[in-house]
């Protein structure tokens, strides 16, 4: 099933499934309030009424009142680019490296995502599949760690490349409003993973390359730490991010940007620089 968020046109918003070309509107106040439920409470909340997609806007499937998790350098081919980019010799971590996303970053597909040239003059994109936390839970197991997910999204770790120089850390320079855009839908399968930059291709892989499967972040992350439902975990990005291409090629203002994960869908934004 794919899961979104969907705006009316009194702006509010409400939970809905996929059928098809229609939605069927989830009885319940938020898609993090349903992912909440138990598994078994949640078919009886598909009761609503049923609306054409193409006459609904999306949101942001979900919006988690905590930081976003992300995975920092979890594609080989992309730790290598990084390490050149940086003149570094490549250490590849023997433990997963996390970090996070302000939760005020995270941006609807379809929308203008609005960055400011005073801020940074370095906007860079990473094409990710991001995991959906579906269960409160602590110290999972990797055997275990499947029974916890609700389903996957697409994510663009947007990121301002000199603050993150500039500060040290991951955290600022991925942390600027509209930074996480996510969506369009949630759906149960990790597939291929593409970005396009003004239809052109820039990033293509699968989570196969993952250096640390799913079931290793999960059980790492939740290690003497509680995961929340409608937690959302970002995987990591393969190669071709622009920071690391010859010459650099960071996002200008107009630039069309295209997440495209096979099953999921294709998470499209803007960008504005002004």
């Amino acid at each position: 099933m794919r899961f979104i968020t969907y705006r009316t046109s009194d702006g509010a918003c409400h939970p809905g499934v996929v059928e098809g070309e229609l939605v069927r509107t989830i009885v319940a106040p938020s898609l993090l309030d349903y992912i909440a439920l138990a598994p078994h409470e949640r078919l009886a909340r598909h009761s609503g009424e049923t609306l054409p997609l193409a006459s609904v806007a999306l949101d942001a499937p979900v919006r988690p009142c905590r930081n976003v998790f992300c995975v920092g350098r979890n594609y080989l081919e992309h730790a290598k680019e990084g390490a050149r980019a940086m003149g570094r010799e490549l250490k590849l971590p023997e433990v997963p490296t996390f970090f996070t996303k302000a939760p005020t970053a995270i941006a609807a597909p379809g929308a203008t995502l609005h960055m400011q040239a005073g801020v940074s003059n370095e906007y860079d994109f990473e094409a990710e599949l991001a995991v959906i936390v579906g269960a409160r839970c602590k110290d999972v197991r990797e055997d275990e760690a499947y029974d916890v997910i609700f389903g996957y999204t697409a994510f663009n770790d947007v990121t301002a490349r000199d603050l993150q120089r500039a500060h040290q850390q991951w955290f600022k320079g991925k942390s600027l409003d509209d930074a996480a855009p996510v969506g369009p839908s949630i759906d149960p399968h990790d597939l291929a993973i593409a970005f396009r930059l003004n239809g052109v291709e820039k990033q293509h892989s699968t989570t196969g390359n993952m250096i640390f499967r799913i079931p290793r972040l999960i059980a790492e992350l939740s290690r003497g730490m509680t995961l929340e439902p409608g937690d959302i975990i970002a995987t990591g990005t393969p190669e071709g991010v622009g920071f690391a291409r010859t010459p650099p090629e960071f996002l200008k203002d107009g630039d069309v940007m295209e997440v495209d994960i096979a099953k999921i869908g294709v998470l499209q934004n803007r960008i504005s620089i002004a």
